[in-house]
């Protein structure tokens, strides 16, 4: 397409995160159309160049390299798992590109060339434990996958849990291609330890067969949930009605937020992409994203990263979520957290919406849970 402004595309439609990086293709994707059928930027359209990485670390740095070094293009939309934005990362480097990453992750990162658009942990962890705490107990166990997110989002946790004198009770991973019977260990832990919650970081594919061994084990959800940074409504769709009912998570959008901007969103979406199709979180931050690199380009006039990251920095945005904000300090985005759960229908359901915008705090600085800092955070709507 002659004079378009070529843009990448890495997320994967095979392998064991496909179900949740299908969501953010498709948000990306989606405001590709909108921007285009509304003349593109500057009058010349966006062209999305598209591979998936299935799932692999490896993949993705590879078809980073050609992206960034053959195909013509000087920004990336992609990644979901840590491990493969960590696997990008040396070519955005190497080829002084830019990645816009669309994921909640663990924190602790700053990158001159990688924009945050997910929720840090001072945006979902936080909201989620105090939830838990206030509501359900102070007795925790931890399941994860066994790679970089679940092993940092579980310190974080911990950290909140103890500032209240609760207690972790056990913790365990999973493999990331795991099986069934990888849960049969987590089955007995939590018989035997009978928690206030099992805090979940498992990923993929593994969410679905974990939710599954606890309805089959005959677990009480209302009095003892699963409460997850990872479950959005693309796993609830590979599972059987009724298995996730009751269970937490704590996300800055969920399908079924009742406001104009999200409704539309969601009816624009699924006009789209089926009216079956799950719309996450990841899939809201992967659309907004766009937009903003589509205004930044329009200021900027030109797709080189030197010119456009101070049109980004500070940059807003009215998301379906609510308005939200680039900050120019860390490249992170101020949020809208909330925290739901699941109704028998299998949708989620917002039962605290704190109506504030936070502020990203990457490296949790204060990770505290009192009163007086969530206040301090406070940005007006």
């Amino acid at each position: 397409m002659d004079g378009a402004w070529r843009i990448g595309m890495l997320y994967s439609r095979s392998g064991v995160t496909a179900g949740i990086e299908s969501t953010q293709a498709n948000g990306t994707l989606l405001a590709v159309e909108q921007i285009n059928a509304a003349g593109g930027v500057l009058g010349r359209p966006l062209e999305p160049v598209i591979y998936d990485p299935a799932s692999s670390p490896r993949l993705y740095g590879q078809l980073a390299a050609k992206l960034l070094g053959e195909d013509g293009v000087r920004s990336i939309f992609g990644c979901y798992m840590s491990s493969t934005r960590k696997a990008v990362m040396p070519e955005i480097d190497a080829h002084r590109g830019l990645l816009f990453y669309a994921t909640l992750y663990e924190g602790f990162e700053y990158h001159p060339r990688i924009f945050y658009t997910g929720a840090a942990p001072n945006q979902n962890s936080m909201q989620l434990a105090r939830y838990i705490m206030e509501n359900y107990g102070h007795r925790f166990l931890f399941i994860g996958s066994n790679y970089i997110f679940p092993y940092e989002s579980n310190r974080v946790m911990a950290d909140l849990v103890r500032q209240v004198k609760g207690r972790v009770l056990d913790e365990v991973y999973v493999p990331l291609d795991c099986q069934p019977s990888d849960f049969d260990r987590v089955i007995r832990l939590i018989r035997k330890h009978e928690p206030d919650v099992v805090f979940s970081t498992v990923v993929g594919k593994g969410t679905a067969m974990f939710y599954t061994a606890f309805h089959e084990a005959g677990f009480d959800a209302e009095k003892m949930p699963i409460a997850s940074l990872t479950t959005s409504e693309a796993e609830i769709a590979e599972m059987s009605p009724g298995v996730a009912c009751c269970h937490l998570t704590a996300a800055p959008f969920f399908e079924g937020l009742e406001t104009p901007a999200a409704r539309q969103f969601v009816a624009s979406f699924k006009a789209r992409f089926g009216a079956d199709a799950p719309v996450t979180a990841c899939a809201e931050a992967a659309y907004f994203q766009v937009m903003l690199y589509a205004e930044a380009l329009t200021r900027a006039g030109s797709d080189d990263p030197e010119a456009l990251v101070p049109h980004l920095l500070g940059l807003e945005y009215d998301a379906p979520q609510g308005r939200i904000r680039i900050d120019p300090d860390n490249h992170h985005t101020e949020l809208w957290p909330r925290v739901a759960r699941v109704d028998r229908n299998g949708r989620f359901e917002v039962v605290w919406n704190p109506e504030v915008r936070i502020k990203p705090e990457p490296y949790f600085v204060e990770p505290t849970l009192d009163d007086w800092t969530f206040a301090r955070l406070r940005i007006k709507k």
